[in-house]
């Protein structure tokens, strides 16, 4: 096992990082998530998130694209999985009273591995993810070369490279969140934030 140069490293991280920031429907869910609930249940669907990544990378790197066309059905259905979770978040965003900032999030107590499985299918369904993984990556890379140690270092750039995106995203956010001061202000973060996240379901459902 050789692994890769750290000048090819260093162009995925760089490439991916771009990917990673640019906003789109991933990025969506996880602001107005944040924005309409708080920390809680962030890091689970974010982790869901970023294993998605890692599993898209697999795929590439063992070229499987043809098997993610072949079993198109399979990912459609992930993919219309995530769309209906974030529009089920959106109603009960949309639908949450107004309470003050410091005990809104205590009723919308959810299940971690919800969340997660939810941020995986999110994942899974986002065409950006896609696009990225089995378009540009063999652009990127020669991943006819890739052994088993270079697939590790990419994976531990992947979830460094995605992790401080979604930690930059979600610290930004909760920021913002905290210069909500009233029960109708919450009101409004949260339809606000139902919107957004309906928006990114139509957009994975539509691609």
């Amino acid at each position: 096992m050789t692994g890769l140069s750290l000048s090819g490293l260093a162009l995925f991280a760089a490439a991916l990082a771009v990917a990673a920031f640019s906003p789109g429907p991933g990025i969506a869910a996880i602001v107005a998530r944040v924005l309409g609930r708080g920390r809680h249940g962030a890091f689970a669907f974010t982790a869901g998130m970023a294993i998605g990544d890692i599993v898209w990378l697999t795929l590439a790197v063992l070229g499987l694209a043809m098997v993610a066309q072949t079993f198109h059905e399979v990912f459609a259905l992930l993919k219309y999985a995530g769309a209906a979770y974030l529009l089920y978040v959106a109603w009960k965003m949309w639908k949450a009273p107004a309470a003050a900032p410091d005990i809104a999030p205590v009723a919308l107590r959810e299940s971690r591995l919800r969340l997660f499985l939810a941020g995986l299918a999110v994942c899974m369904g986002n065409p950006k993810t896609m696009v990225f993984y089995l378009a540009l990556l063999p652009s990127i890379l020669d991943v006819t070369r890739i052994d088993g140690l270079a697939f590790l270092e990419l994976s531990m750039v992947t979830l460094s490279v995605v992790g401080m995106v979604f930690a930059f995203y979600v610290g930004v956010t909760l920021r913002a969140r905290r210069l909500i001061t009233s029960a109708k202000a919450v009101q409004r973060v949260n339809r606000g934030s139902s919107v957004v996240m309906a928006g990114a379901a139509i957009a994975i459902a539509t691609r």
